[in-house]
């Protein structure tokens, strides 16, 4: 599994290839759109932005998937949303919206998961590495 380092070096990446390309590489992988998420550290208070993707959206409602690469650990923008829901989200490098996280019930996983990994294989093969079950968070808008 790619380590924290690893991680936030991607992350960071992946900010300058869109920064360098205006928006033209990078808003998209494959046909899941590219977002920004911004939580507040659970131990820190400081602000954290990670880049995600979204296999699935329904209305306003956002889906992304806390695999870590099917690592046996929560990534910690997952922990963040857990300990503060109140999340802010940039779609396609629109302005940042305020949105609530929440972790999907048993009945929201069994339906959504087909239509993420229909999006993206990659995510049951994340699941397979791994014994956690892998969470599905659903952003909405708050207002």
């Amino acid at each position: 599994m790619p380590s924290d380092r690893a991680l936030k070096f991607m992350n960071a990446a992946h900010r300058v290839l869109l920064r360098v390309t205006g928006g033209r590489v990078g808003r998209s992988f494959g046909k899941m759109p590219a977002v920004e998420l911004t939580t507040v550290g659970r131990k820190s208070g400081k602000v954290h932005t990670v880049m995600l993707t979204v296999p699935v959206t329904e209305g306003d409602t956002h889906v992304v998937v806390a695999s870590r690469g099917g690592d046996d650990r929560h990534p910690a923008w997952f922990l963040n949303l857990q300990a503060n829901p109140v999340v802010q989200l940039s779609v396609q490098g629109q302005p940042a919206q305020s949105m609530r996280a929440r972790v999907a019930n048993p009945e929201e996983r069994a339906r959504l998961w087909p239509q993420v990994t229909a999006a993206y294989k990659g995510y049951a093969g994340y699941q397979k590495r791994t014994d956690r079950e892998i969470p599905l968070v659903l952003l909405e808008p708050t207002a």
